[in-house]
């Protein structure tokens, strides 16, 4: 099973997305993830990436597709996290899925009050120290999440395979609307 998981940054996705892939047993593929990994390691994508993370704005299409496409699987299905997030990336995913013969069976999309989100992106800074979620930049990350993914929201669903999901209340309720909803 592949799946797509979309939402604004602090509505869930890392957290439903590493529950859902150990549920079904497939690959969790988390871009953010990803990304601090390198940003950690100081590798030369690190360095690019961080300038852009520690903006709020999105690391560039190419960068961000390279790095997905070296890591897809067609074997045991993954639940994609952050990624796509232009609709660039979702024609990009789209065309490689399509050529391994493996298509996308959902896109998820979490919904969350911006206020809730703000306040989530706020305690997680403080639970985790996370330098990208600062007010400035946790807005700065709303604002390009309606300019750029928002309109990924748009594409799957002309598609007919979003699934809403209200991704308010505690994480086991959110993932018991999730697993309803997958399965």
């Amino acid at each position: 099973m592949r799946i797509v998981i979309l939402g604004p940054p602090g509505a869930g996705k890392g957290t439903q997305g590493v529950r859902l892939a150990e549920e079904l047993k497939i690959t969790h593929l988390a871009t953010g993830d990803m990304l601090r990994a390198e940003v950690k390691a100081g590798s030369e994508l690190g360095r690019l990436a961080g300038d852009y993370m520690d903006r709020g704005d999105l690391v560039p299409d190419d960068v961000i597709i390279g790095m997905i496409q070296s890591r897809l699987t067609s074997d045991s299905g993954m639940v994609l996290d952050g990624f796509p997030r232009t609709l660039t990336q979702a024609r990009a995913l789209d065309e490689a899925l399509t050529a391994a013969d493996t298509p996308l069976d959902r896109t998820i999309y979490f919904s969350v009050s911006r206020e809730e989100l703000v306040q989530r992106l706020l305690n997680r800074a403080s639970e985790q120290g996370r330098s990208d979620d600062t007010i400035e930049t946790i807005n700065r990350r709303m604002d390009v999440y309606e300019e750029q993914t928002a309109p990924v929201l748009d594409y799957y669903r002309s598609a007919g395979s979003v699934i809403e999901i209200d991704g308010t209340g505690t994480p086991s309720e959110v993932f018991g609307r999730l697993i309803e909803a997958v399965r």
